[in-house]
């Protein structure tokens, strides 16, 4: 990328990760759309919980170095096509699925990382749809029927969408963990059958709920950030049960007991869609839950920031104790 250090004029604003915990804006060439792309006139991102982890400085170099561009929960508009794109259109409201460093005003990208979605429907809702793919994958992998029991771990932005999700289903239970009264009230509201309050991040799951199920649970989704949290799933699950990673993308520092993963059985399942056309098909089917009112993405929506202070966005997601769920970086503000 080429930065533009004196003259701002044909000039977009990008946010840079410098290193941990440092964010700054930079001015940048806007990018033009070569042969098959779009260009995406940027109005909101979503702060994900990977950009949480490289804001930290706990994902391994392999993925992400300094200085780095984040964000990929895009919500946007078409503002100009490369040659030879068929079936988009200037002006076309989209969800961006597979984009990285949209922290911007602009980004570029193939018509296979958009989705449109209509113009009745507000685009502030929209960036979080990017997750569903992921979510629909997850659960179909779990195959959950009326007679599974389902812990998820973490009622954060995803396991808020999981939740919703499971419970078009039908399990058995439902139960879920979080830190906050106010994750675990919009989880019941969205039909967790059993809610229950961590004390603290170093607190086990295990800890809080074994008494309520000593057995475990047939499925266990961990949807938080800690590495850990695969130990919490491993120790929760039933004989012969299953765990979808949703989570657990962050530096485990505690030993794994793959002698109990082989005692009890367990099948341990990643989440994103193996093939390009299967991501296609959940990406449709995801709209189409939120479109008919089945999944809610806007309640989930507690902040929004300009991206003039993308710093106080990354520090409210970045604070577990704080009443942020999914905070969203305004673009053009």
């Amino acid at each position: 990328m080429n930065f533009v250090e004196a003259d701002h004029s044909g000039a977009q604003r990008v946010a840079i990760l410098d290193g941990p915990g440092r964010l700054s804006l930079r001015y940048a060439e806007i990018p033009e759309p070569d042969d098959g792309e779009v260009r995406i006139k940027i109005k909101w991102v979503g702060v994900c919980g990977s950009d949480v982890e490289a804001y930290r400085g706990t994902r391994r170099p392999e993925f992400i170095s300094f200085p780095a561009r984040l964000g990929h929960e895009v919500a946007g508009t078409i503002d100009k096509l490369g040659p030879n794109v068929e079936g988009l259109a200037i002006g076309d409201q989209v969800t961006c699925r597979y984009v990285w460093g949209a922290f911007a005003e602009y980004i570029v990208c193939r018509p296979f990382n958009v989705k449109v979605v209509p113009p009745r429907f507000p685009l502030v809702d929209t960036s979080l749809i990017e997750i569903l793919p992921g979510v629909l994958h997850a659960v179909e992998i779990a195959r959950i029927s009326q007679n599974t029991s389902v812990l998820i771990t973490g009622q954060g932005v995803s396991g808020l969408i999981l939740a919703q999700v499971v419970k078009l289903h039908n399990p058995k239970v439902l139960a879920v963990t979080d830190l906050n009264d106010r994750n675990l009230q919009l989880a019941r509201k969205y039909g967790a059958t059993h809610t229950f309050k961590v004390p603290s991040p170093d607190t086990s799951t295990y800890e809080v709920l074994g008494d309520c199920f000593p057995d475990g649970f047939d499925v266990v989704i961990p949807c938080l950030l800690e590495g850990d949290g695969i130990v919490d799933a491993i120790n929760c699950s039933a004989f012969a049960g299953k765990i979808v990673m949703y989570g657990c993308i962050g530096v485990c520092h505690t030993p794994v007991d793959f002698l109990k993963v082989h005692r009890k059985r367990l099948d341990i399942f990643s989440t994103e869609p193996k093939r390009d056309i299967d991501m296609r098909r959940f990406y449709e089917e995801g709209i189409r839950l939120v479109l008919d009112g089945l999944v809610n993405t806007a309640e989930i929506v507690t902040h929004r920031v300009p991206l003039s202070r993308i710093d106080e966005a990354f520090a409210l997601r970045n604070d577990p104790r704080s009443e942020a769920i999914h905070v969203l970086v305004d673009c053009e503000a």
